[in-house]
């Protein structure tokens, strides 16, 4: 049987896939990985469908024994990665024999990273995807001992260049294309979001981010609970942000200044608490556009041969 047992699990590990999507109607969200960008190159390159499941490790730990041989690619996070003791380069695919143990150290720059392998993980499937979402009891981290099935080594020996590969800051700029509510917000407290520089608070997690730094005034009265999309930027009564991300409840009532640019949210998911976030409005029109160029960027952008 081709996979892995868990010797370590690190300090949170799950399966993810694309995402569990369909279902906000019954109150479900979607998980799926927080940073997509990583999780779409891990399984390319090793040559998997987008959507395969693959290992999401947050801040590292993760320690696994080969019990048959595989390939697997490591792209997200810098976490140090070795194979029977020998740093191995992360955002390129390694075949791994069965007896070989792979080990990934504590980030040093971002906080999640994703483990692809041939074929994909077999994971428990809810609701249509084995995406781990943990407060609506869909699945569950890993443990020490568990085994993990996944395909036989592939041929591919890929590499993404370097030129390619997404860095992860310490202070991060995120575009936000503003909504129908942000009239209801003074020009005064626009204009202390925008200037303002919050940080990353420890409370942070895969539901949402939640930011601390100048309060910005929300705006008074009662509203009608709605849908939140993802990226939402939400103002609480205290005027601490939150932007929502994957886990997010489906719906909620804080007044919102707009929604995060897709593109951007992983930065904000790979940020660490103590990390520095700016704002910037960005038009729907140019959002359009650098969705869609991004798009074709990723079409067009070829793996290379791995030395």
């Amino acid at each position: 049987m081709n996979g892995f047992r868990v010797l370590e699990p690190g300090v949170l590990s799950l399966f993810q896939d694309a995402g569990r999507l369909g279902y906000h109607a019954l109150g479900m969200t979607a998980g799926g990985p927080m940073d997509g960008a990583a999780f779409y190159w891990a399984n390319r390159l090793v040559g998997n469908p987008e959507g395969a499941t693959t290992l999401e490790v947050a801040q590292g730990g993760l320690r696994l024994e080969c019990t048959g041989d595989t390939s697997v690619a490591v792209a997200g996070a810098a976490m140090p990665l070795k194979i029977n003791g020998q740093t191995k380069a992360l955002w390129r695919s390694h075949r791994v024999t069965r007896g070989d143990v792979l080990k990934l150290g504590h980030a040093t720059a971002g906080l999640r990273t994703y483990v692809a392998a041939a074929a994909g993980f077999e994971a428990p499937v809810y609701f249509g995807s084995t995406a781990v979402v943990r407060r609506e009891g869909l699945g569950k981290p890993l443990h020490a001992g568990q085994e993990l099935v996944c395909g036989a080594s592939t041929d591919t020996d890929w590499a993404l260049p370097m030129d390619q590969i997404p860095r992860c800051e310490a202070t991060v700029t995120l575009r936000v294309v503003e909504g129908y509510q942000v009239s209801e917000f003074s020009a005064g407290s626009r204009e202390l979001f925008y200037r303002s520089s919050f940080q990353v608070s420890p409370r942070s997690d895969r539901m949402g981010y939640r930011l601390e730094g100048n309060a910005v005034a929300a705006p008074a009265g009662e509203r009608f609970s709605e849908g939140i999309a993802y990226g939402a930027v939400q103002v609480p009564p205290d005027g601490q942000p939150i932007v929502l991300l994957n886990d997010r409840q489906t719906i909620g009532g804080y007044p919102k200044l707009g929604t995060v640019l897709s593109l951007d949210c992983w930065k904000l998911a790979q940020c660490a608490p103590g990390a520095k976030v700016c704002f910037e409005v960005i038009s729907l029109e140019a959002a359009q556009a650098a969705v869609e160029e991004a798009a074709a960027t990723r079409k067009a952008t070829a793996l290379k041969r791995s030395a």
